[in-house]
């Protein structure tokens, strides 16, 4: 008996609320039928398209992060876009999302702008580098203590490591200082590019340090990035290459020409009075105007080295 109460006590426990139920529910209310044959999905609004900027990987993220990061924050609050930084991790990467739309606004070595304006990918702006020019070189570096290495002629059959086969400081100027003076590739005992994502330069600088390659290539300003982790009374600028236009700032095909307006409105209103410390993590004086027709020596260049 004891035992039945028991039971039949625990189903009126767990009957009443749907007795509760029952009796909120009067006479007087509608019932509304529900059909689940019909039925829609629902999406979520999506948020504004973030403006995607990059700086070709040159150097590590963390240094692309840090040079451009205040810069960036700048063009946001300037022009009232929602631009956010975006990291590829190779040159070739950095290519392939401007094509793709995945970057909208490029920041870009020379020749890598050339290879991109082949599928639509135009210049609006380039930079004047912290020597107060538009242009930048690459410098031939060796160990100071290399007593085998003292002109360019003595480059034949050395071991030379370079940024990467697009990187125009860091390879491409070299290879036509190279050529100019009448060393082939072919002359060489080795070619080696960087490894790894980003940060190609100072591995670049480090391999040539740490003696494992004879030479190295990088672009003008690297080895003062290196002061606080090398000796770089280690090293030596063995020669260096002409000069060519600096680094170019370029819109994907597509990007509204409002907004590609707006960017460069806001880059050439950089100045140092006002933008200090936005110019001094970046490594430029200001921003000018550009256009396609500023690279054409970077073209020439190329149809010398047999590049497509």
């Amino acid at each position: 008996m004891n035992f039945s109460f028991r039971r039949y006590g625990r189903l009126l426990f767990l009957a009443l609320p749907l007795l509760f139920l029952l009796c909120a529910c009067s006479e007087e209310e509608p019932v509304v039928v529900v059909d689940l044959e019909k039925r829609s999905d629902f999406v979520a609004p999506a948020p504004d398209r973030f403006i995607t900027y990059s700086y070709l990987p040159q150097y590590s993220h963390q240094v692309s992060y840090q040079r451009h990061r205040l810069l960036v924050e700048y063009l946001s609050r300037a022009t009232g876009l929602p631009l956010r930084q975006v990291f590829p991790d190779t040159f070739d990467e950095h290519e392939k999302m401007v094509h793709r739309g995945e970057i909208d606004i490029s920041f870009s070595n020379p020749f890598v702008y050339v290879r991109m304006a082949g599928r639509g990918v135009r210049a609006f702006a380039r930079v004047v580098e912290e020597s107060g020019r538009p242009d930048f070189y690459s410098q031939i570096i060796v160990r100071a203590d290399n007593k085998l290495l003292r002109n360019l002629e003595d480059c034949r059959g050395k071991r030379w490591i370079a940024v990467d086969q697009t990187s125009a400081g860091g390879y491409l100027f070299a290879l036509g200082h190279f050529l100019n003076a009448g060393i082939r590739y072919e002359d060489f005992a080795e070619i080696a590019f960087a490894p790894g994502p980003g940060g190609k330069q100072e591995k670049v600088a480090l391999a040539v340090y740490s003696g494992i390659f004879d030479l190295g290539s990088v672009r003008n300003g690297t080895l003062e990035l290196l002061a606080n982790r090398i000796d770089l009374g280690q090293l030596r600028v063995l020669d260096e290459s002409r000069r060519y236009p600096g680094w170019v700032y370029a819109a994907r095909p597509g990007l509204d020409r409002q907004v590609v307006a707006a960017v460069a409105e806001a880059l050439f209103a950089l100045n140092s009075g006002q933008h200090g410390e936005i110019l001094a993590a970046a490594r430029f004086q200001k921003v000018i105007p550009s256009s396609d027709d500023d690279y054409q020596s970077i073209r020439e260049l190329q149809e010398k080295l047999g590049l497509p």
